[in-house]
């Protein structure tokens, strides 16, 4: 028999004190990979008591349901390949339904909160390469209209909110302008390269639309942090939540799968304060970007690639996918031309040995379905940069080149996943070639005659 998880049973069940940790932290993104990273690191913290977090919800309201219901505790299921473990996590002290803008713009003005932190995904933030607002998106349009009208008021009107990430963190920056304009970290934590300047970027641009006063308090007193975040977490099914319960008594509408792997490395100021995430196992560096290259390469590349060549052969998983020695073959590959533009120092043969293992770990099913989602962002970052610049140095960057073709033929074939980017690639898709479709990847690919040549070429694999 199972007990419901919440404050109260857990403290019963297990003599340990479950009282809920002020908020001090604001997150976006309530899903599952922001349960086994940032939230993890936070419990596991030394200080832990000191720092809760307010955790808002994307797109559906039901984890935060699901959290709220259970005190915003939930259950961490490690798989690894010669067993499961599981731990309860009590970081988050309230989960929010992300609906509630108002709710986000009061924590955000709150004085003790010291930092927000972000997982919305590369497509979630709505900016161009160059981080600015992307303008032909209708949700960005409307917002911008809505932040020079409402946030120019003496009364901020949220009954119309706006509907886009960044839109509503400004909200929130301009209450918190209003109230002192105490200083906040911003801390982006999806796989983009230079995520912490891409995001200060985009909501610099924002913030110019509305007023001098709003861009000079995000200019001078909001410090944006970039990072590099690693840790595989399928989506959950009801075996694991069976299997949650099972293990640890405790019935857990809420829990996630992930494996033992994790790592976080940070890069900036935290002028409000921060958790002592080193005492988890966190990394703070002055240089990001080569550990941001090296995971959004050879981790999240390996990826993609597999998220459309391995489907092409058949297969539904991340390690179904590379035990066929063909589908290995063409990861290697395209493992040697990215680290051909790593810096030294980064023990890259150690690293690929480990992303095999990790792949090969058959326990946890990473569906490559969800991998493939919003296609274009990520082979934007991950994919495309490595084909040209394989080109740039003379060499035909097949590996690369194979990765773009497999994402090619499963938009040509109807059954790419879904896409943010979806009117854009069927209007490309319906002109004759790939230069179009590669454009909407990276103008810079369909400009070189060469690499269209090169991804042409690779559509033969997969005949």
């Amino acid at each position: 028999m199972t007990t419901p998880l919440n404050r109260s049973t857990f403290a019963e069940q297990t003599g340990r004190s479950a009282d809920a940790a002020p908020e001090r932290i604001v997150h976006i993104g309530l899903g599952a990979f922001h349960r086994a990273h940032q939230a993890w690191y936070t419990d596991a913290a030394t200080d832990a008591a000191d720092w809760g977090i307010t955790a808002y919800t994307g797109r559906s309201p039901k984890a935060a349901e699901e959290l709220a219901a259970q005190d915003g505790l939930y259950s961490v299921l490690e798989r690894a390949v010669d067993g499961d473990r599981v731990s309860v996590v009590g970081s988050i002290s309230r989960a929010v339904d992300g609906a509630r803008v108002d709710d986000l713009v009061g924590r955000l003005a709150a004085p003790e909160t010291a930092l927000v932190t972000l997982t919305i995904t590369e497509a979630g933030y709505r900016l161009t390469a160059d981080g600015q607002p992307d303008a032909s998106d209708e949700q960005v349009a409307r917002d911008i209209e809505w932040l020079g009208t409402n946030l120019t008021a003496a009364t901020v009107d949220l009954s119309n909110a706006p509907g886009s990430t960044l839109a509503r963190v400004l909200a929130g920056l301009e209450a918190r302008r209003r109230a002192g304009g105490e200083p906040i970290a911003i801390v982006p934590c999806d796989n983009m390269p230079d995520n912490g300047p891409l995001v200060r970027s985009g909501l610099l641009a924002l913030a110019e639309r509305v007023s001098d006063d709003l861009r000079e308090y995000v200019d001078q007193r909001v410090s944006f942090v970039s990072t590099s975040v690693d840790r595989i977490t399928p989506k959950t099914t009801q075996e694991d939540i069976d299997a949650v319960a099972a293990l640890s008594g405790f019935a857990d509408a809420a829990p996630v799968v992930t494996e033992p792997f994790r790592d976080w490395v940070l890069s900036g100021d935290f002028p409000a304060g921060r958790p002592a995430w080193q005492t988890s196992g966190a990394r703070f560096v002055d240089d990001i970007e080569p550990f941001e290259r090296r995971k959004l390469w050879l981790l999240n590349g390996a990826h993609s690639l597999l998220a459309y060549a391995g489907t092409a052969r058949g297969h539904d998983s991340v390690a179904d996918a590379i035990g066929d020695p063909v589908a290995r073959e063409w990861v290697e590959q395209f493992w040697t031309e990215a680290s051909a533009h790593l810096p030294e120092g980064l023990d890259l043969d150690s690293y690929r040995s480990a992303l095999l293992d990790r792949f090969d770990n058959g326990r946890i099913q990473h569906r490559l379905a969800q991998i493939g989602m919003d296609g274009v962002t990520k082979l934007r970052v991950r994919i495309a940069p490595i084909l040209l610049a394989e080109r740039a140095a003379g060499r035909d960057g097949d590996g690369s080149a194979r990765a773009l073709a497999a994402w090619v033929r499963a938009v040509r074939a109807g059954n790419v996943p879904a896409d943010r980017a979806e009117e854009k690639v069927k209007a490309a898709a319906s002109e004759s070639g790939i230069a179009p479709l590669l454009a909407v990847v990276d103008p810079n690919l369909a400009a070189d005659p060469e690499v269209v040549s090169a991804v042409e070429a690779r559509l033969a694999d997969f005949a």
